[in-house]
């Protein structure tokens, strides 16, 4: 048998969404801060949730490792950090679980473990929108040495990630409907071969009754009419010529 359609997608889109949330967690570039006051015009400042780089647009120079307590201190940076994190662990277990639950080696997958993988999946997903969204939506307001904020690649990057973890963890979530009683289509019931018996008996005809319609309309002679009528027509060939002529009556010789 081959492996569901909605499991094959959910596990494509479960490792792809992970890497991408990976990227996301690790570079630094949440955000972007251009035209700092008393820097130089080509410096950006990109700023992530685990380090701080220094750039320049003409030379192609990066200097890491910057110090800014301000920003690291922010609420939503140890929160984004956190979920981050969780959402990270949780998907390489729900991989595993699923993975466990679609056994594409066997002849049928097991629906319950694969459907609970794929909401360790979908979950894994939220996890990663929520700092995503948080972050992007109070973005300027986070202590900035400039007012020019830009978004980095990293939140795109999270965003493309959490919805493809969320979309792959709902479609996988179908097969908790499947154990419930549901039955996959392309699925075919087991049959199991029956022995026949060493002497079966034949089976036992019921009669039958013609109806009147489909009588025959030639008379039905049976064997007994036959003999009859060959002995009723033997005597008659039998029987002398002059038997049934006509016999004159005593009282037409006077006439």
């Amino acid at each position: 048998m081959r492996t569901p359609g909605i499991f094959i997608f959910g596990m494509v889109l479960a490792p792809c969404g992970w890497i991408l949330e990976l990227t996301s967690t690790v570079a630094p570039a949440w955000r972007t801060v251009n035209n700092i006051p008393g820097e130089p015009s080509d410096l950006v400042l990109q700023q992530g949730l685990w380090d701080i780089c220094k750039t320049f647009t003409s030379s192609r120079d990066i200097l890491c490792n910057q110090q800014d307590t301000q920003y690291f201190s922010a609420q939503i940076i140890q929160i984004a950090r956190g979920l981050m994190l969780s959402s990270l662990i949780l998907n390489l277990i729900a991989i595993g679980v699923a993975s466990a639950g679609v056994r594409c080696w066997t002849d049928t997958p097991n629906w319950t473990i694969a459907g609970v993988g794929g909401v360790l999946i979908f979950i894994s997903g939220v996890l990663t929108i929520i700092p995503v969204a948080w972050y992007t939506h109070i973005m300027t307001s986070i202590f900035s040495a400039s007012t020019d904020v830009r978004v980095g690649y990293c939140l795109v990057l999270g965003f493309i990630g959490g919805i493809m973890e969320v979309l792959g963890g709902l479609v996988m979530s179908i097969g908790l409907c499947h154990s419930c009683g549901g039955r996959k289509r392309d699925e075919r019931p087991r049959t199991f071969a029956v022995k026949p018996a060493r002497n079966p008996s034949p089976p036992r005809r019921a009669p039958t009754v013609s109806s009147v319609s489909s009588v025959s309309s030639v008379p039905y002679y049976s064997k007994q009419s036959e003999m009859d009528f060959t002995r009723a027509k033997r005597q008659q060939e039998d029987r002398p010529a002059n038997s049934t002529a006509y016999k004159a009556r005593p009282y037409d010789t006077d006439l």
